[in-house]
């Protein structure tokens, strides 16, 4: 069986905490899309951790951790990435990385940083990982696959082959150093390297596993809003955020995946530009940011301060919906212990009219909040491991986001660490 998690939002929902948790019962967790432009925050028995590419089930020995064919895979990245985990006391993970999963090329990251910089004030927010020229390559056809480092003779006629339109552009648009094939070439063979004890056929592995009855957890990136379809396009990431893409991401039967936890977030947070209606600002949007998450809400990849909001229903049920929510986990509900009373963002107004449906965003940029306030618990809820022990006002906080959303709140996370969760039986 197949069980998906993803993000309901902007992504930073607290999907790491829910995988890692996940993880215990799974024999392998795939990642299937994004790359090492955003980070999972997991604290558990080792510590506490921001991974990037490596999937959130790594700490547990019993599991496989495997890099999925659409993941956008920096090598050298990962791999420091796997030695810090390993420096710090965890067990070295078993490891798969797919023969069709593509490189994120020196250069991507070179073009993503030229792009931001020649548009300037109209830039798109991007964490310069190299993420959209990757899958701009990938989808023009000139990207290149783990695989095709052992056929070194084809890898140099191809990289000669791309180097030449990359360096026009170097040239002429961005006014930088051209590419060098030799040198990249070099760096390349140094890739080969690192990657090739790890490297197999992950859809047949996975196909395998499913007909020997192993649980096999998907593990997503980002969120909903960020999905190139269906999020606030133009803000959006370059690869699916969708538990559907997963079955292209890992090169599984889409009717495999039978349980889809969407992770949502007590209040709102996001990451880089773009429309965001329930959005907060000042000393409101400070305090709540200072007390967010398991350390304040920055980001896990770039460090930078997030954007604060009250919880949007609106956003969060279009979220549950294009995910295909089968059970949420509401999570950081800890955190708003602090409030006399707690705004939600119920609807949209836009242009005089009200809606509960999520907008295309021409339209959601002119979209206003319309808040309902909610009693604050004005208690910690740290260490309670029953619903039923939880404050009243706590619970009916999350009966009514439960009802706006239509999706089985099943999962309470009132802590960061493993085992602060709370299950509801639905």
């Amino acid at each position: 069986m197949i069980k998906a998690v993803v993000g309901a939002n902007w992504g930073d929902e607290g999907k790491g905490k829910i995988t890692d948790m996940l993880a215990e019962k799974a024999d392998i967790i795939v990642r299937f899309q994004g790359g090492a432009n955003a980070g999972h925050t997991i604290v558990n028995d080792y510590g506490k951790f921001a991974l990037h590419t490596l999937p959130s089930g790594v700490f547990y020995g019993h599991t496989t951790s495997v890099i999925g064919n659409g993941v956008a895979l920096n090598i050298p990245v990962f791999f420091k990435e796997y030695n810090e985990v390993v420096s710090k006391g965890v067990p070295a993970p078993k490891i798969l990385i797919s023969d069709r999963a593509q490189m994120v090329m020196p250069y991507h990251i070179l073009f993503d940083q030229y792009e931001e910089e020649r548009l300037g004030g109209k830039s798109f927010g991007s964490t310069k990982s190299g993420i959209a020229p990757f899958y701009s390559d990938k989808y023009a056809k000139i990207g290149f696959q783990v695989n095709e480092l052992f056929d070194e003779d084809r890898l140099k006629e191809k990289l000669a082959s791309v180097c030449e339109t990359k360096n026009v552009l170097l040239e002429h648009l961005y006014h930088k150093p051209l590419l060098n094939v030799d040198e990249l070439f070099a760096e390349l063979m140094e890739y080969k390297k690192m990657v090739a004890p790890y490297v197999c056929d992950v859809s047949l592995y996975l196909n395998n596993a499913l007909k020997e009855g192993k649980e096999i957890l998907l593990e997503g990136q980002l969120g909903t809003l960020k999905d190139p379809d269906h999020g606030i396009y133009p803000m959006v990431t370059s690869s699916s955020t969708l538990a559907a893409y997963g079955a292209i991401g890992a090169g599984v039967p889409p009717y495999e995946i039978q349980k889809i936890v969407v992770v949502s977030k007590a209040y709102s947070s996001a990451v880089g530009a773009g429309a965001f209606v329930s959005e907060i600002f000042g000393e409101e949007a400070d305090e709540l940011r200072r007390r967010g998450g398991d350390g304040g809400e920055y980001g896990a990849t770039t460090g930078r301060p997030r954007r604060m909001g009250w919880y949007d229903c609106v956003a969060s049920k279009y979220g549950c919906r294009l995910q295909g929510a089968t059970d949420v986990a509401f999570t950081v509900l800890d955190v708003l212990g602090y409030l006399d009373e707690i705004p939600v963002c119920v609807a949209y107004d836009i242009d005089g009219e009200i809606t509960t449906d999520f907008p295309t965003t021409a339209r959601l940029e002119r979209a206003k909040p319309v808040i309902e306030k909610l009693p604050g618990w004005k208690c910690d809820i740290r260490g309670i491991k029953n619903y039923e022990d939880l404050p009243e006002n706590c619970r009916k906080y999350i009966e009514f986001i439960e009802e706006k959303i239509g999706y089985p709140i099943t999962m309470v996370s009132n802590g960061p660490g493993r085992n602060d969760i709370i299950y509801r039986n639905k």
